[in-house]
């Protein structure tokens, strides 16, 4: 996998952009919609290999992937497989598969088709795929991903779970049933246009624009009653929950996607925000509750003690906003105790299922969502 990232030239997939930002290690946008937001990007390259990894890719292999975008990591794909193996990679925008056809081209790379469609049908043509992966964000798993795959095969899609919470999470079919076989955090953007398309909503939190709370379909959100959200009555609850700094906390995360009505969301917040003290420094991912008229979110403090290295230690706190402030703040912080004292030291599964699927007995740490496409079960264990 290193080998195809040093031998791939990035640049050449994106041909605006300055060698410096070319082979940075961030995110390059490449398209946006009339509001100016990103729909496409070149993914970050130290998330591009993790993904890779976790694909598993073998010489001879036949790839499908879904979300062309610049083309690159079709190449890098196209590297894996070698002359023997063959990669499809599909895009909905006619400008971003001619893009892609001239990376690739200018690449020298000959074994990859670019393919103008909707990324949720797939490509039958080509079926069965040993590995499928989705570079696009996905609310549930298309039914032509699964059918395409073909037997001992297995799909990689970043899966949005609940709210904005997402996982790049790998599947295989065990025993009939389609089970992860590993996952990592990462957000990528939606699915557009087709049979699954999943619009967000930016929902501005002050007059300024300076927070933003990120929604999708699945949430029910009262962009009027959160309005100025900011000059509501404040309350602040502590958890007693403690992090080491570098420490992530995406399952933490995970676990209050799930176990909140309304899921989790992103309020990302600019740092005029911050400084002019209109929200209290959010923890780094910018995690959110909302219900109603009241908004809370994470943030931390330092620790009273350190660990015994020395490294600083933080507490969890909920800041809340709006008339039920106290008590959504004290429902996030008594779900973050909930997970500390009974889950945080467990794995975590995700399944699909088709809708009618026999219901799985209640059992606590199972969470079982349906969406349009299919029911997933997210389980620690």
């Amino acid at each position: 996998m290193e080998e195809a990232i040093r031998t791939v030239p990035r640049h050449l997939f994106l041909p605006n952009a300055p060698l410096v930002k070319a082979y940075g290690n961030a995110p390059v946008d490449t398209k946006f919609d009339g509001s100016g937001r990103s729909i496409s990007c070149a993914s970050q390259p130290d998330i591009v290999a993790m993904m890779l990894e976790q694909l598993d890719v073998q010489p001879g292999q036949k790839i499908l992937e879904l979300g062309a975008g610049t083309g690159f990591n079709a190449g890098l794909l196209g590297y894996l497989v070698g002359e023997t193996g063959h990669v499809t990679t599909i895009d909905v925008d006619q400008d971003i598969v001619d893009g892609a056809r001239s990376g690739l081209a200018a690449a020298g790379i000959h074994n990859v088709e670019v393919i103008l469609g909707d990324g949720a049908l797939g490509h039958a043509p080509n079926a069965p795929y040993d590995r499928i992966e989705a570079t696009v964000g996905a609310h549930g798993v298309p039914h032509a991903w699964l059918d395409q795959l073909a037997p001992g095969g297995r799909l990689l899609t970043p899966l949005r779970l609940r709210g904005s919470v997402s996982r790049s999470i790998a599947f295989e079919n065990q025993d009939g049933a389609w089970r992860s076989v590993g996952s990592q955090m990462n957000t990528f953007m939606p699915l557009r246009k087709g049979i699954a398309h999943d619009p967000r909503v930016f929902v501005p939190l002050d007059p300024d624009h300076t927070v933003t709370l990120i929604t999708n379909g699945d949430q029910k959100v009262n962009a009027d009653a959160l309005s100025d959200i900011f000059r509501q009555p404040h309350t602040e609850a502590w958890t007693d929950v403690t992090f080491r700094g570098p420490e992530s906390a995406e399952y933490l995360e995970l676990w209050l996607a799930c176990a909140m009505p309304n899921g989790l969301s992103r309020m990302p917040a600019t740092n005029e925000a911050i400084e002019k003290g209109l929200v209290t420094a959010p923890y780094p991912s910018s995690t959110a509750v909302f219900e109603g008229g009241t908004l809370t979110y994470l943030t931390r403090r330092p620790y009273a003690k350190k660990a015994p290295d020395g490294a600083t230690v933080y507490e969890f706190g909920v800041i809340g906003h709006g008339p039920d402030a106290e008590a959504l703040a004290s429902d996030v912080a008594d779900q973050v105790r909930t997970w500390n004292q009974g889950f945080r030291a467990l794995d975590v599964g995700v399944d699909i299922q088709p809708l009618d699927a026999t219901p799985l007995a209640p059992k606590p740490g199972r969470f079982t969502f349906d969406n349009p496409l299919n029911r997933i079960v997210v389980e620690w264990q």
